[in-house]
């Protein structure tokens, strides 16, 4: 589902009128469903180690250099070098000053900071993204801006999250007549991408519900 869907969507459970382009999305309410939906996604995004948010990149680290310049925009869970796992570190003195010990990496100013070595290196990156959208052309980004935009949560989970949870953070209101449902809706969803994002089967459903 693309942003424009999920938008009638919501329009839909609102009982308000849905539209067919994004010129006609002028209301306040229209505004705030929008910016919800974003909002929304980007939290469930942020909220676990989804698997569909893994990725992987590679770069070269050129001899005698102690900066690589900082091209993903994520989490990293394992960094690479040469075949060898690197542990971050926070001190970044000892990079600064040519002490900084073997197997080890830091960041600073969107730059990787490593020991030097004689000879170029080749380093991975396996990553949780936090590009939460895909646009029509495959690229990612942060928010969904493009009626074609999607979201990164896997299909049909996304169409039930984003919409329920927007319906819920819209309203806001426990007493709202479809406030339970919308809850209820949620929840599951949630608890059903938890189960089929696992690779593993012991992995328990976690249920985490957001409101501003």
């Amino acid at each position: 589902m693309n942003y424009l869907d999920i938008i009638n969507k919501c329009l839909l459970e609102l009982n308000y009128r849905q539209v067919s382009s994004f010129a006609e999305l002028v209301k306040n309410d229209h505004k705030r469903i929008k910016s919800i939906i974003n909002i929304i996604n980007q939290e469930i995004c942020a909220a676990s180690n989804w698997n569909f948010l893994l990725r992987k990149t590679t770069f070269t680290i050129p001899a005698n250099t102690t900066e690589v310049s900082k091209t993903i925009n994520g989490r990293i869970l394992y960094l690479l070098v040469d075949g060898k796992k690197y542990q971050y570190v926070d001190d970044i003195e000892p990079f600064l000053v040519d002490e900084a010990k073997d197997g080890t990496y830091t960041e600073c100013a969107d730059k990787f900071l490593f020991k030097p070595a004689q000879s170029a290196r080749s380093a991975q990156i396996v990553y949780y993204t936090k590009n939460c959208v895909t646009d029509s052309l495959g690229g990612e980004k942060m928010e969904m801006t493009e009626a074609t935009d999607c979201s990164v949560i896997p299909s049909p989970f996304d169409l039930q999250l984003l919409v329920y949870g927007t319906c819920l953070r819209l309203k806001a209101n426990p007493s709202y007549i479809r406030f339970s449902y919308w809850m209820s809706m949620y929840k599951e969803a949630l608890a059903n991408l938890k189960f089929t994002s696992s690779i593993n089967s012991e992995d328990a459903p976690v249920v985490r519900l957001f409101r501003q």
